[in-house]
């Protein structure tokens, strides 16, 4: 069966490789002036580059590579601050590339051996107390200053850092410290140093004696790499390799070494520590605001109720000392508390952020109550002194303005924590439990018991029942069923499954029992790639975003700035007589009045509106595209895709099903077909194209059953987009098109062209077979339609796309299937690079493309393209090159994708207007410039919940696309996602 989920099969690169990719020109294939270039003498060397921030640094630096003699290709990663370049070494080194780099203005470095792809270990970080985007900027400009740290992505709306770094030169302890002292508080979430690292919780009584025994005997296993010891937790701490050994090795040595007085387990988790991080944080927020009210209500009462109640306000107003009354006192002593004990996080924050040179919403909270709070002890004191000062308290102003963001915050909090459900519900899925076979040589179960499903190991055999969710990715061995894969690739209909299909981790059997052989466990697994992908993309940066962040530099400075002018300018203007004296409320004076004015305008602002606007979003976008079988890996993809006015798709196993089968054979030499199929297969089985493999299919019809084995094949060359050639035994067999034969002088008859017409008149693909430079046969190949294949197409052009197909098939084939699904533009017999400059051509043109392909010689296209989407079963390379995975093989995701994107940025511009427009509009009514015509006043307590309101209300239309439903014209498709048996 096909590979449903290829993200499942990443390369060496790991999840890592899975983060955006750059789009920037091919270089030529040889250098200038080679007359030749042995093949395979390329090489490539990997360059961390700093100072790269936008594409025109990306395309300054490739610009300066591509001056250089030898240069193959280069892949500019603006994102990750990398530079992979191809090139021959006779030509150039990577110390003249690195020169290059450097004399372009750029700080370059060779990653050797030393610090190369995988050497460099991610951790991710939880940090507390970041409130706006000058925090999140604060950190992430303290973690790229930290040596040995390669990359650096700080999230606000998940309040989490991805830390790319060199383990030779820095420990995550040492970025954790960095973090804290920026003044924020670092936890470690996880680091891939852990992914081959388990904790086990052992109970008994420890001695000495008895844990070197157990130390001694777990460092004799084979892959144990390392082992420590925690005796205040009960806690050993293993390191090893996962191919070679495992936990249930490690448990069951420890209880066979203590003689059962010890038990062993995994380490009880935290539950997630972010989700127990997020929801202490929501309980503190919530009692702190439990707490606020309980001094906050009284005060109310007292200032704006009771002083209303006729009895009530005498003992109010009831005098102490001179002017001092009972109500000042009370509310003095109600507000302090709030003030200082319930708000104290805000001037923590804003310690913290004016230490570092920024200034966030800590600081106008800070000064906003201060101002109130002082100016009331200033109040209450001169009352006190004086025996005829009548002045007014603001106490009730600011313990209401905490009582307000603390709701805000923890309402805040709440929506936040509900925009990366996606993951967590992808977490959910896997079971607690498994049930572990054990089988004798002869492959019968002589043993079942249920472990925990973290204990499963590679190779284990797990009985999956009806109803039971399946443990870990792997192979069907025995068993027939059902599984329903839903809820990690959007597939409705469940997938027959029988002996030799592959079952992912997480999908639920339906009918059958199946055995399974666990293939990939723990971290490997399909669904742990896929949270990985997710959270990735979540933390990267829509470019969008750097809009809220030049804001974010200037935001509170001004609206301190702007606070102080309208301070001053109504006291200025009251004390000049400005405007008359009606206009002061009965309770204040002209000073009260201006301080009123200025500290509604300092509250009101909000800086965390702006920062929350396109995070919320992407992180709500793509966890919807994760659950609809749509992979988009970070906001550019996102930002980008829903640009996108013209389509390029590759023809095989994209329009196509991509299961070729041959349909005819024609021999033109006197051979047995069973001989001939032999040369031919023997050939082609190290080629991994889909044609390839249906010549191999194909010959295998004439072999006995129990011999699948092919002769030798000597010097296998692979022709990317042409066909291979190879020596067996001592024949040179050459199979592929027309072109490959016309390189290599091969005459071909007018009987082979006129067959190979006949077959593209048919929609069919011709190949020819060359033996010993004489054309011997040409095959017929048939590869279907995809269903559903043309309808899209249609969809494509109402929704004013342009489609075009770009294959390297021939002419004729190429011309029956574009006619077949109504696509006008098509390029055939395109080798890769022709395929990616044809992307390069339609951008210069000013169509913002996206590319959509499934294998090898569709990477450079789709690397190439500003939006590249890899079909899910297609090959590594390809999915590894795009930006966008389709996990099913429907070509109606691409509308969804599109769709997708379409819908999420229309919400971030609406955040954008929401938050913008509400400083905008608030920060004037604040102000006071309806006061003179209207008399309306904004007093700041009010202020403050207007401005906690508006950072909910972005959250909250970001969460809006949890709704999201696919295009309606797609509803009416019956499309189904393609399996191949």
């Amino acid at each position: 069966m096909a590979k449903l989920l290829a993200v499942a099969c990443l390369p060496n690169g790991g999840w890592r490789a899975l983060s955006p990719q750059p789009h920037y020109p091919s270089m030529p294939r040889y250098p200038k002036g080679a007359a030749t270039v042995q093949e395979g003498s390329e090489t490539s060397a990997l360059f961390s580059v700093l100072g790269m921030s936008c594409s025109a640094c990306a395309g300054s630096v490739e610009k300066a590579i591509k001056r250089l003699p030898g240069i193959l290709e280069a892949f500019v990663d603006v994102l990750n601050n990398r530079v992979r370049v191809l090139f021959y070494p006779s030509f150039v080194n990577e110390e003249e590339i690195r020169e290059a780099i450097e004399d372009a203005g750029f700080e370059a470095a060779l990653l050797t051996n030393a610090m190369n792809d995988k050497s460099l270990q991610v951790c991710r970080i939880q940090i507390n107390g970041m409130t706006c985007t000058s925090c999140s900027s604060t950190v992430e400009s303290a973690l790229v200053a930290i040596h040995g740290v390669v990359k650096a992505r700080v999230a606000l709306a998940t309040e989490e850092a991805e830390v790319h770094y060199n383990p030779n030169f820095v420990t995550y302890n040492q970025i954790l410290e960095g973090v804290e002292d920026t003044g924020f508080e670092a936890t470690l979430i996880s680091s891939s140093e852990d992914l081959s690292k388990i904790d086990l919780l052992v109970e008994g009584d420890f001695s000495n004696h008895s844990m070197e025994l157990i130390v001694e005997s777990l460092r004799a296993l084979p892959g144990v790499l390392d082992v420590d010891i925690h005796v205040e937790l009960n806690k050993i701490t293993l390191t090893y390799k996962p191919d070679m050994t495992g936990p249930r090795n490690f448990i069951s040595v420890i209880e066979e070494t203590s003689f059962g007085n010890f038990k062993a387990k995994i380490f009880p988790q935290e539950g997630g520590r972010r989700d127990t991080h997020r929801r202490e944080e929501i309980k503190q927020y919530y009692r702190s605001f439990l707490w606020s009210l309980v001094f906050t209500i009284p005060v109310f009462l007292t200032s704006m109720v009771l002083m209303h109640v006729p009895g009530v306000k005498d003992s109010l107003d009831a005098k102490v000392v001179n002017m001092l009354t009972v109500g000042e006192i009370a509310r003095w002593v109600l507000a302090t508390p709030v003030q200082f004990s319930l708000g104290w996080r805000f001037y923590s924050g804003s310690y913290k952020s004016l230490r570092h040179g920024s200034a966030n919403m800590d600081v106008l909270i800070a000064l906003g109550t201060n101002a109130a709070y002082f100016y009331s002890v200033y109040s209450v004191l001169r009352a006190a002194t004086s025996p005829h000062f009548k002045g007014s308290d603001f106490f009730e102003t600011s313990a209401m303005l905490i009582s307000f963001i603390l709701l805000g915050k923890y309402l805040e909090i709440l929506a936040k924590g509900k925009t990366s459900n996606a993951i967590a519900k992808l977490m959910n899925l896997t079971p607690d439990t498994a049930m572990l076979l054990t089988l004798d040589s002869e492959g019968n179960v002589i043993r079942e018991q249920e472990i925990d499903s973290r204990l499963v190991q590679k190779n284990d055999v797990i009985k999956i029942i009806p109803g039971a969710k399946v443990a870990s990715d792997g192979l069907v061995i025995w068993g027939q069923s059902h599984v329903n894969e839903s809820m990690i690739t959007g597939e409705a209909r469940p997938v027959a499954k029988r002996k030799g299909n592959t079952v992912i981790g997480g999908t639920v059997n339906e009918n059958g029992v199946l055995h399974v052989k666990a293939t990939r466990v723990g971290s490997e697994s399909a669904l742990s790639q896929i949270v990985r992908l997710v959270e990735s993309a979540q933390m990267a940066k829509a470019p969008v975003q750097k809009f809220a962040d030049r804001i974010s530099k200037y935001f509170v400075p001004l609206v301190i700035l702007i606070s102080l002018t309208t301070w001053l300018s109504w006291f200025l203007a009251g004390k000049f007589h400005a405007y008359p004296k009606s206009w002061i409320p009965s309770s204040m004076d002209s000073f009260e009045l201006a301080l009123q004015f200025g500290i509604s305008v300092m509250v009101i602002a909000c800086p965390c509106a702006l920062g929350l606007a396109t995070p919320t979003a992407v992180m709500v976008g793509t966890g919807v595209g994760a659950s609809q079988g749509v992979l988009i890996k970070g906001g550019q993809a996102l930002e980008s895709a829903h640009k996108v006015n013209c389509i390029v798709f590759d023809k095989t196993g994209t329009l196509t099903v991509g299961k070729p089968v041959i349909v005819n054979t024609k021999l033109l030499i006197n051979m047995v077909l069973r001989e001939f199929y032999e040369l031919v297969a023997a050939a082609e089985v190290n080629s991994e194209h889909p044609l390839a493999k249906a010549i191999v299919e194909y010959a295998k019809r004439f072999r006995d059953e129990g011999n699948l084995s092919w002769p030798e094949a000597r010097d296998f060359v692979s022709v990317t987009g042409h066909g291979v050639k190879a020596i067996v035994p001592n024949k040179e067999i050459i199979v592929g098109n027309k072109s490959l034969l016309a390189d290599h002088n091969i005459e071909i008859p007018s009987i082979a062209k006129d067959i190979l017409a006949e077959a593209e008149n048919m929609a069919q693909t011709g190949i020819l077979v060359s033996i010993n430079g004489e054309v011997a046969a040409v095959l017929a190949v048939s590869d279907p339609l995809k269903p559903g294949a043309q309808e899209v197409i249609s969809i494509l052009k109402s929704m004013k796309i342009r489609s075009i197909m770009v294959t390297g098939d021939n002419l004729g084939t190429a011309n029956s299937i574009a006619r077949e699904v109504g696509i006008e533009d098509v390029i055939a017999e395109a080798k890769p690079e022709q395929k990616a400059e044809k992307v390069k051509e339609l951008q210069a043109t000013g169509y913002t493309v996206a590319m959509v392909g499934d294998g090898i010689n569709d990477s450079p296209a789709l690397v190439a393209a500003d939006v590249g989407m890899a079909i899910g079963a297609g090959t590594d390379i390809a999915i590894e090159a795009a930006d966008i995975v389709l996990m099913k093989s429907n070509l109606e995701d691409v509308i969804t994708a599109i769709d997708l994107s379409r819908k999420t940025f229309s919400r971030i511009r609406l955040n954008y207007f929401w938050a913008l427009g509400y400083n905008m509009l608030g920060i004037p009514i604040a102000a006071g410039v309806l006061f003179p015509s209207t008399g309306f006043r904004l007093p700041p307590w009010i202020a403050g919940a207007a401005m906690a309101a508006s950072s909910v209300s972005v959250v909250c239309c970001s969460l809006l696309l949890k709704y999201y439903r696919r295009p309606k014209k797609l509803e009416n498709l019956d499309i189904r996602g393609i399996r191949i048996e």
